[in-house]
């Protein structure tokens, strides 16, 4: 389930792909800064730098440079990284020796900043995200940043100290540029910070962050992005939080009612509510093969062993042919299920009017009734299963929530989706509350229209 959530190290590698814009193209140059003043380049540090600043700003058009660079960037093992780390540190006539020498000479903010940013833009060079991720913080440390420049700063120091496994450090700095509210173009930096506090076990904080963002978008009056929706998801799945994982669950097929959305959603649910029986697994694979998200071999098995071939032969074979078609089943798996479906079909279905007769007599029992609604549900006559559930509710008793539950599935599926949410929010019990959740999320992506509360999750 994770993995579907995680970042990926290539997105990763686009959202910092653009390196440091402002915050090093503002750097002071040496030659601007002569005057003995407070924020000046002091005197020894101007001497040490000025050459190698110049080396380091024209490495694209060093040939050599170029060259190694273009190795280190393209390394692959960590023995190849090395190799080209080296080329690299010899082209620029000895990088690592010439930045310790300067950083002997760094007195004042200016001299610290600068130095950061020569030590950033050699990791850079080198591929090195340590080496960039301390250039990083030595700027963010200096006292020379302005305070517009600090929100990127923090950012990259994050994202460097995070591609370094620092996942502590990636939240010491991605938090306050957060918090500030800086967002960088490609939209990662919720993202890269959620997952660090995943892999810093505080799964309770990547929630909270993702949850601010969906709460926002909704108090502005637009939809939560589906990469927040799916980043809080994952958060509460990981912290095996039943309720918020299934309400949000809910929100992103609600918003974002694709296929693999559903899939996604649907395994969350049925993951984490370990309370549900075959009865409520049924209703949620019936969703599941409504929206399309049915993905696998264990999909379509549990649909037809919960439908039961003698209970339900009609949607049984329906289902068995459906998985057989999409390459999901063979006929030699489903055989058995399919000879009982074959026997009891023909006769179940030709019984509908005796069960219907039946059902609607005076004295039918709860049994009889919910029986035949249950039968007509089956075989895709949800018009005649929405009355005949209605006349088994009053006498349901401790049935009630899975009728109200068969009662939005027959309107959902003449496409009466506002009464669909109305019964779907009447529903209250534990098992029973995270199918009707689910269900109430598919009649609400088809009309975009507010669904009535349902009561809180346990």
């Amino acid at each position: 389930m994770a993995r579907k959530f995680l970042i990926s190290r290539i997105a990763l590698a686009v959202a910092i792909s653009g390196g440091l814009t402002a915050a090093v193209s503002s750097s002071p140059a040496f030659a601007a800064k002569k005057e003995k003043v407070s924020g000046s380049f002091s005197k020894e540090f101007s001497a040490a730098a000025a050459e190698f600043d110049k080396a380091v700003s024209g490495a694209e058009a060093n040939p050599a440079v170029k060259a190694a660079t273009d190795k280190a960037s393209a390394a692959q093992t960590p023995a190849a990284k090395t190799a080209a780390a080296a080329e690299v540190d010899a082209a620029l006539g000895g990088a690592d020796a010439k930045l310790a020498a300067i950083g002997a000479a760094a007195t004042t903010p200016l001299d610290k900043i600068k130095l950061g940013e020569l030590t950033r833009n050699v990791g850079v060079l080198k591929n090195d995200p340590a080496l960039q991720n301390k250039g990083l913080v030595m700027m963010i440390n200096s006292g020379a940043a302005k305070p517009e420049q600090m929100g990127q700063l923090q950012y990259l120091a994050g994202v460097t100290a995070y591609q370094t496994g620092d996942y502590a450090g990636a939240v010491q700095y991605l938090k306050p540029s957060y918090d500030s509210g800086y967002r960088d173009q490609q939209g990662m930096i919720d993202k890269v910070l959620a997952d660090a506090y995943k892999r810093t076990n505080n799964s309770g904080a990547a929630l909270a962050l993702s949850q601010a963002e969906i709460d926002k978008a909704k108090a502005a009056g637009g939809k939560p992005s589906d990469g927040a929706l799916r980043t809080a998801l994952q958060a509460a799945y990981d912290a095996k939080q039943v309720g918020p994982a299934t309400d949000l669950s809910a929100q992103l097929v609600q918003y974002y009612p694709t296929p693999a959305s559903w899939q996604s959603a649907l395994q969350v649910v049925r993951s984490l509510n370990k309370n549900m029986g075959a009865q409520e697994n049924l209703d949620l694979m019936r969703l599941m093969a409504r929206t399309g998200s049915m993905n696998d071999k264990g999909d379509y098995l549990s649909y037809i062993q919960d439908a039961d071939p003698r209970r339900s032969p009609g949607e049984t074979l329906k289902i068995i042919d459906q998985g057989i078609a999409a390459g999901k089943l063979t006929a030699g798996e489903v055989a058995d299920y399919r000879s009982v479906a074959q026997s009891r079909v023909t006769a179940d279905r030709n019984g509908l009017p005796t069960y219907e007769k039946e059902a609607r007599a005076s004295s039918a029992s709860f049994a009889a009734i919910n029986g035949a609604a249950d039968a007509f549900l089956s075989y895709e006559q949800p018009a005649k299963a929405e009355e005949l559930y209605k006349l088994a509710l009053p006498k349901a008793g401790g049935e009630k929530d899975r009728v109200l539950t068969r009662i939005g599935i027959a309107q959902a599926d003449q496409g009466k989706y506002a009464e669909a949410q109305s019964t779907f929010a009447q529903i209250t019990s534990p098992t029973r509350l995270p199918v009707a959740k689910m269900w109430s999320a598919y009649a609400k992506s088809k009309t975009g229209a507010a669904a009535p509360t349902a009561a809180p999750a346990s």
